[in-house]
């Protein structure tokens, strides 16, 4: 993953939303973004805003992709509540409980770890282990150095939204990675305009204070690229 922290505010930023294992929508958004890239210049940045695993069929797959960056840009791409499940469940398999019903089970199927057992609530630590000897190492390490959040020009980018009332600069990781209620229903002017995923809707929402990306890809088929600039937004076809 290249170093994207490139100070020029003019530059064009395309941010994807959840992805959950769709790496045929993943494949589209890349091609939408090289096609945009060839007709509008290279002077541009992508970012992917987590959620790369669980619910869709090939989270291994996603990951692959991702950590070569398959952009024809520079690259940041931030973590999701999704991918905190992963590295917990490694760290503590009783997390399995929580995670299998949140699509954990793709997501091990993916790297061919039996989950009979964890279909009726068992065997969390065997589970743990196999998925700890099935990832490759590049795949923890690029969990690991993921962002939580990334600023750019107007924008403020992050997965789940941000806590009305902190300045953007303090948030902390679990409200940027979890938040849900607080931040949809502001209507906080937070300096910025976040962009973020998290919460699916059924067309990307684009609002005053925040755009959001989320459109189920997993269940819709629908996986949702925005182009940003310092003079507005358009969306890519994928």
């Amino acid at each position: 993953m290249e170093d994207a922290t490139i100070p020029n505010e003019n530059k064009r930023l395309y941010a994807i939303g959840d992805i959950h294992g769709r790496l045929d929508l993943l494949d589209r958004a890349i091609a939408a973004i090289e096609q945009d890239v060839a007709a509008h210049g290279s002077h541009a940045l992508t970012v992917t805003l987590g959620d790369y695993i669980d619910r869709g069929p090939k989270s291994r797959g996603v990951l692959d992709r991702l950590m070569t960056n398959p952009f024809p840009t520079p690259y940041v791409s931030l973590k999701g509540n999704h991918e905190v499940l992963l590295e917990s469940l490694l760290a503590d398999p009783t997390v399995g409980q929580h995670w299998r019903r949140l699509g954990g089970l793709e997501t091990l199927h993916s790297y061919g770890v039996s989950v009979s057992g964890l279909m009726v609530g068992k065997n969390y630590d065997e589970a743990a282990d196999h998925l700890r000897a099935a990832m490759p190492a590049e795949h923890l390490k690029f969990l690991q150095l993921m962002k939580t959040s990334y600023m750019h020009g107007k924008y403020f980018l992050c997965h789940a939204g941000v806590r009305p009332g902190v300045p953007l600069d303090r948030q902390s990781d679990e409200d940027l990675l979890w938040i849900r209620d607080e931040f949809l229903s502001s209507k906080m002017n937070y300096g910025k305009i976040v962009v973020h995923g998290h919460t699916p809707v059924e067309a990307p929402e684009v609002l005053p204070n925040r755009i959001n990306i989320d459109t189920g890809a997993f269940a819709t088929g629908q996986l949702s690229c925005v182009v940003l600039n310092e003079s507005g937004h358009r969306f890519l076809t994928v």
